[in-house]
């Protein structure tokens, strides 16, 4: 088994340099490879920011990212719920964070907004820290 970096991911993604293309893809097609949650957590990043992929072409790259034939990721139930949340308007980071919390324990934030979006999502045990 095999940890890809963020890089190999957004190469693959963006298809923005041929030949690094033609090497991530031969590094997929091998199969057998693991994903970190924290180089999901970039992947997104870098193609909301430096790729201007919206929030819907991320979360569709993503799906099909993870549905390949020998991937495998961190905590991948967590990760689901994550983009399920962020399918429903939820920032990545923050559907992550969410997510990634123990079974049954809150969640207390400052960000008014991401409460409000995750309260609209169904999401419980989420407050503002503030109140």
């Amino acid at each position: 088994m095999r940890s890809v970096d963020t890089n190999i991911i957004v190469r693959l993604l963006a298809r923005d340099d041929e030949p690094q293309f033609q090497l991530a893809n031969s590094i997929f097609e091998g199969g057998d490879l693991w994903i970190a949650k924290t180089v999901l957590l970039e992947t997104e990043w870098v193609l909301r920011s430096r790729y201007r992929f919206t929030p819907q072409a991320v979360l569709e790259a993503l799906h099909k990212l993870l549905c390949l034939s020998g991937v495998s990721v961190e905590d991948e139930d967590a990760v689901s719920v994550a983009l399920a949340l962020f399918g429903q308007g939820l920032d990545f980071a923050d559907a992550l964070h969410l997510a990634s919390r123990p079974a049954g324990a809150g969640f207390v934030t400052f960000d008014e907004a991401f409460v409000r979006r995750a309260k609209q999502a169904g999401v419980t045990r989420i407050a503002n820290a503030a109140h």
